[in-house]
């Protein structure tokens, strides 16, 4: 049998929300005709969507709620006074049973703040995390925390490394995954005592031969490993770093261009090379970042993204849903203890 898809949808939460949500979702039910909605938003606005979408409309139920968590909201905020937003109702759904998962491109703080609250986190995981993946020179990898934790003890990296592992297996389909710790060099000597402690259980554990050790920031793009675990204060500043790059190199590019004759005549005969390289590095492909160690599955759409990106956001979703992945991590983090290994970690 076919597992369930419902998949609920904050319909309020976005930039170009609720238009980009509808559209995004539509194309999402293009790709998997299998996928049904609720949709959580204001009535007035969404039916005239819902209209121009007749297949959608069908595979959808609309709940009507005018409340929305702004942009700026501080997650204490989003917690005393959202009950009846549509953020707080789409999660409140998968607590239910209603839905399979939740998507929202709303404020990040709120959404983990509200999710962690509402859902509460898996047996033996402490604190979740936010994954997501990048595009390498290998391909793609796997990368927490985001943002979710500015500081971890060496149990939190343990935890995030065992949950990225299944990550890679479920959306990459990676068999094997190998997993690295952000440091600033490879030595094992190199680092603050949370990391080596870490390096040292995964060594012992479970993953031993899948812990590749650590890594350099020039490692992530590298490909050198299918998982990247690091603390959400670091992972946060490398994917800002990250997206500011790509849109550094585009404007070089773009303006590179357009700087003469003779370059506007080279672009016609490169577009059809630049048009790949656009495509393998487009934001939107790797749009929908995952908190893991949740009870139910959140994904967190890009605020700025366009109707594709929010329907890769809930393929995300889906694949989670259909992988199992929360039972998959359950399993794996009872069979690891994330114990320190009997000997001192020493400076």
């Amino acid at each position: 049998m076919t597992a369930r898809k419902l998949i609920s949808l904050d319909a309020m939460g976005g930039d170009k929300a609720p238009s980009m949500v509808v559209e995004g979702a539509a194309l999402a039910l293009e790709r998997a005709p299998d996928l049904r909605f609720l949709i959580f938003g204001d009535e007035a606005a969404l039916r005239p969507l819902l209209a121009g979408q007749p297949r959608l409309a069908e595979a959808s139920e609309l709940r009507h709620t005018s409340d929305r968590i702004s942009g700026d909201a501080k997650p204490s905020a989003a917690l005393r006074g959202g009950r009846n937003s549509s953020m707080r109702l789409a999660i409140d759904a998968v607590r239910a049973g209603e839905a399979d998962g939740v998507v929202s491109a709303g404020n990040t703080g709120a959404l983990m703040a509200l999710a962690k609250f509402v859902l509460r986190t898996l047996e033996s995981i402490d604190r979740p995390a936010i994954a997501s993946f990048f595009p390498t020179l290998r391909g793609e990898s796997v990368m927490l925390d985001l943002g979710a934790n500015v500081e971890c003890s060496a149990e939190n990296l343990v935890q995030f490394a065992v949950m990225g592992e299944s990550f890679a297996r479920t959306v990459l389909g990676v068999q094997q995954p190998t997993i690295g710790i952000l440091n600033v060099g490879s030595e094992e000597l190199k680092g603050h005592d949370e990391v080596r402690a870490a390096a040292a259980t995964l060594r012992a554990g479970q993953l031993a031969r899948q812990f590749h050790g650590f890594i350099e920031g020039n490692d992530i793009t590298e490909g050198t490993t299918d998982v990247v675990v690091t603390d959400g204060f670091t992972g946060n500043i490398a994917l800002k770093t990250a997206e500011g790059t790509a849109r550094l190199y585009s404007e070089f590019l773009r303006g590179a261009f357009k700087s003469s004759l003779t370059a506007k005549l080279g672009y016609v005969f490169a577009r059809h090379a630049l048009s790949k390289v656009r495509e393998r590095t487009d934001p939107r492909r790797y749009n929908g970042a995952m908190f893991l160690g949740l009870n139910g599955i959140v994904v967190k759409s890009h605020g700025g993204t366009d109707a594709i990106g929010f329907a890769n956001a809930i393929g995300v979703a889906a694949d989670m849903v259909a992988n199992r992945i929360n039972d998959r991590i359950g399993r794996e983090i009872a069979q690891l203890s994330v114990a320190r290994p009997a000997e001192a970690v020493t400076p």
